[in-house]
């Protein structure tokens, strides 16, 4: 057990060529300046303290399209955490930039302007086909997949299909915001579902747990470490085998999601 542990503290330090071209600060940050956004990319912010991001696809023009809530399911307490934008409030004062967002609820997926998205938060850009040692090293889930993304013209093609069609009911654990933007970067779907940050924070209260329950030394804190590494890569939709590549009209009808 402890050559496994330290055989992943070796992978991470001593890293291949490509893994090395990889910026380094991009394992403590994704942060991304507006000026340096391209259609197509999955961007997200964080909410609820830095607990859970909200995710979107940046569509142009200071356009984003993401999939939250609908307000009538905030109000019934469907949902235990909410990675809808918190700031995003349904008014009666329509945003002059990106306007009524009360008439674009009827299906969850709604087109924002930037600034209603981030909310005053700080804009960070997913990362897509990372190597699995940068994957681990990322501590933080829901901000990378080793999945390949498909080209811009794609994702855009879904993102906005699904806008007008929407992307199945919410829940925050199985479809959500981060679930639907990889949708359209990947055309992946895990039967079920689950993002990668809801797989983190899984991963974690395994962790938590196995600590408190296992009588404390180095050899426990180890295994409960690589066990935590495992569940987070066994979760990524680039590395695990439970997912389907659906055409975003035929086959998403056929899940149910629109």
């Amino acid at each position: 057990m402890f050559s496994l542990f330290f055989l992943l503290i070796s992978l991470v330090s001593n890293s291949t060529e490509k893994q090395e071209s990889e910026d380094f600060m991009g394992l403590l940050s994704n942060k991304i300046d507006r000026q340096e956004l391209k259609p197509g990319d999955h961007i997200y912010c964080w909410q609820q303290a830095f607990i859970y991001a909200h995710h979107g696809i940046y569509v142009g023009d200071g356009k984003v399209i993401h999939f939250t809530q609908r307000p009538e399911s905030q109000e019934k307490g469907k949902v235990i955490i909410s990675s809808s934008l918190p700031a995003l409030q349904i008014s009666d004062v329509p945003c002059p930039q990106c306007g009524d967002q009360n008439s674009s609820f009827n299906n969850g997926v709604i087109l924002s302007c930037i600034d209603c998205f981030v909310s005053g938060g700080e804009l960070n850009l997913f990362e897509y086909g990372v190597s699995w040692v940068y994957f681990l090293a990322k501590v933080r889930g829901g901000t990378c997949t080793c999945a390949t993304s498909d080209p811009p013209e794609a994702v855009l093609l879904r993102a906005n299909f699904l806008l007008e069609k929407g992307f199945g009911e919410y829940d925050v654990l199985k479809n959500n915001c981060e679930d639907f933007a990889i949708y359209c970067k990947t055309s992946l779907l895990v039967r079920g579902g689950q993002s990668g940050q809801v797989a983190a924070l899984e991963a974690t209260d395994g962790l938590i747990f196995s600590l408190l329950t296992n009588k404390f030394s180095v050899r426990a804190v180890v295994r409960s470490g690589v066990d935590y590494c495992q569940s987070r890569l066994t979760s990524d939709i680039g590395v695990r085998h439970d997912v389907t590549k659906a055409a975003v009209e035929a086959e998403l009808g056929q899940c149910g999601y629109i």
